[in-house]
């Protein structure tokens, strides 16, 4: 197991910067989280260090004899998670009904795919639910429409404080807060050790730039007749910005300038040079050098986890969590497949992103959080506000908000660092270090309402008007500059 720590290294992106602004989460639920500190060595010296009583903080929020109705909606588990985050959502949901057994609990998963669309349509009918978990880039657009109650950590008794200064700025529009983030998460770089010893390359070492990824791709395509790179570039999936992004801002790339430490979105720069840089990385793997799946436009993740099972992939960026999702495939492996998927797993490796040419090293800052409806747009016309906060208050606790990244990301509530829970995961989960060594260099999507149009739509279509050859690298990418622009009313 390779093992990667910060040191004093230099914090880069802008949720480094905030977290210097705001250097320590203090809480009156115990001693501060410093994040001044942060790397695996402190995340490893407060885990275990607390212990929290969800229920006796729920109750000042919420009393438990309450008796209520709650719809409410979340992004669920899908195909590509492990089994162990879909017992934690059961779990959840059981414990909620037994601390709170007089609030009736009518709620549905949809997937990250489907959400935002199948949310939006219930707005628009005024049919939406109660209460909503979305992704990480939905807050601001529904804030921004007036279709979100103001709902800050403080209301369900917690400090915003208690939060990461990057995931705060997501439920931020107009110096107002619309909700309360339940997880974040950095992904990391995966490889197979035996794929990189067979194609002559370092099996110890990820690649270190993003263009030591296209050499090593093509190399291990060249000579194993595999595909190298797990690329994704498949259009209203959010695994397509999430792998994609990073990549466009190691170049010095970008959208507009959310990379910088205070952006104002004032500019587009998808047309810039850096950004076709990080464009044409992608059509080089793709179409000369073809060292990437041939279904790279159609794929998620889940589309690569199998790949990679199979030895058939040697690289790709995910979550801790993909090495428990290697183990829950390799269980139903039969014969020599079964076999083949446990020298896999002992091959796996996890490292930090690469960088790009000048040595930036990016990464998403994904994660999702919860909101309040307002009234008018619940079918029934009524919120039933503190049966809301209750299940808000439970889903961002430290227990529940680390239970509930268990596996793929981190909880919301910094103190869930603190919980018994972080000791165990990270005694069970290997690499969790490594991605936990991404946050630092995460930077979250612009927080603007056009984000889900840009991300989920536009960068995807730029990608796949370049890899298809229904335009050149250079004028996909000034096409997609473009529509951001009059997106944004001409910028």
């Amino acid at each position: 197991m390779t093992r990667i720590t910060l040191g004093s290294a230099v914090l880069r992106g802008t949720v480094a910067t905030a977290l210097m602004a705001s250097l320590m989460s203090t809480s009156a639920l115990g001693a501060p989280v410093d994040l001044s500190k942060w790397s695996p060595e402190y995340v490893r010296s407060i885990a275990g260090t607390q212990d929290f009583d969800t229920a006796a903080d729920c109750a000042k929020v919420t009393p438990l004899d309450y008796k209520g109705r709650l719809t409410f909606w979340y992004q669920g588990v899908f195909e590509g998670d492990p089994d162990l985050l879909r017992q934690y959502y059961k779990d959840f949901f059981e414990t909620f009904r037994k601390t709170y057994p007089n609030i009736q609990l009518e709620e549905q998963a949809l997937t990250y795919n489907d959400l935002l669309d199948k949310f939006r349509t219930a707005l628009l009918g005024n049919a939406a639910p109660m209460a909503v978990r979305l992704q990480i880039l939905g807050g601001t657009e529904f804030a921004s429409k007036g279709y979100l109650e103001p709902l800050k950590p403080e209301d369900v008794g917690y400090s915003t404080e208690d939060f990461w200064p990057g995931a705060m700025k997501a439920v931020t529009w107009e110096g107002v807060t619309y909700g309360i983030p339940t997880n974040n998460e950095t992904m990391a770089f995966i490889w197979n050790a035996d794929i990189f010893k067979r194609a002559g390359l370092d099996p110890d070492k990820a690649p270190a730039t993003w263009d030591d990824v296209v050499k090593y791709s093509k190399q291990i395509h060249d000579k194993l007749g595999i595909a190298g790179y797990g690329l994704v570039a498949r259009k209203n999936a959010g695994n397509t910005p999430y792998r994609f992004m990073p990549q466009l801002w190691a170049y010095g790339g970008g959208v507009f300038d959310e990379a910088t430490a205070n952006p104002t979105y004032e500019e587009v720069k998808l047309d810039s040079p850096q950004s076709k840089a990080a464009l044409q990385a992608s059509y080089d793997m793709y179409v000369r050098d073809k060292s990437v799946p041939v279904s790279a436009l159609t794929n998620q993740q889940a589309d690569n986890q199998p790949l990679f099972l199979a030895g058939q992939l040697g690289m790709m960026i995910s979550h801790p969590s993909d090495y428990d999702v290697m183990l829950d495939l390799q269980k139903k492996a039969t014969g020599a497949d079964k076999d083949k998927a446990q020298t896999v797993i002992d091959n796996m490796r996890y490292g930090l992103i690469p960088t790009g040419p000048d040595g930036k090293r990016a990464v998403v800052f994904g994660g999702s959080n919860i909101h309040i409806l307002k009234p008018e747009y619940v079918e029934g016309g009524k919120v039933d506000e503190p049966a809301a906060k209750a299940i808000i208050c439970m889903w961002t606790s430290p227990e529940w908000s680390l239970k509930m990244a268990y596996a793929g990301s981190n909880p919301g509530n910094l103190n869930g660092f603190k919980t018994k829970w972080m000791k165990e995961r990270l005694d069970n989960i290997k690499f969790l270090d490594v991605t936990t060594s991404m946050l630092p260099y995460g930077i979250p999507f612009p927080a603007l309402p056009q984000a889900p149009e840009i991300m989920n739509i536009i960068v995807p279509d730029m990608l796949q008007n370049a890899l298809t050859g229904a335009m050149p690298v250079d004028e996909a990418a000034d096409d997609a500059a473009k529509r951001v622009r009059d997106l944004m009313g001409g910028l």
